[in-house]
């Protein structure tokens, strides 16, 4: 099976999925997250200093995001 992601501009959105229903296609809204990825995670989370960690409103400022309108 081929997995397809798209952007849908807002203003297209209701169609599309007004589109989608039509045609019976199938939408799968949860993610499989592998558990030796959950337990890599939660094992940076242990061995993690908060002294030493960003707060998510920081940590964004170091990113360079683009307009995607």
């Amino acid at each position: 099976m081929k997995e397809i992601t798209l952007n849908i501009p807002d203003s297209k959105l209701e169609f599309f999925w007004a589109l989608i229903k039509e045609h019976g296609f199938e939408v799968q809204n949860e993610i499989d997250i592998p558990e030796e990825h959950k337990s890599i995670v939660l094992e940076r989370i242990k061995n993690s200093i908060p002294s030493e960690t960003l707060n998510w409103q920081d940590a964004r400022k170091g990113f360079t995001f683009k307009d995607l309108g």
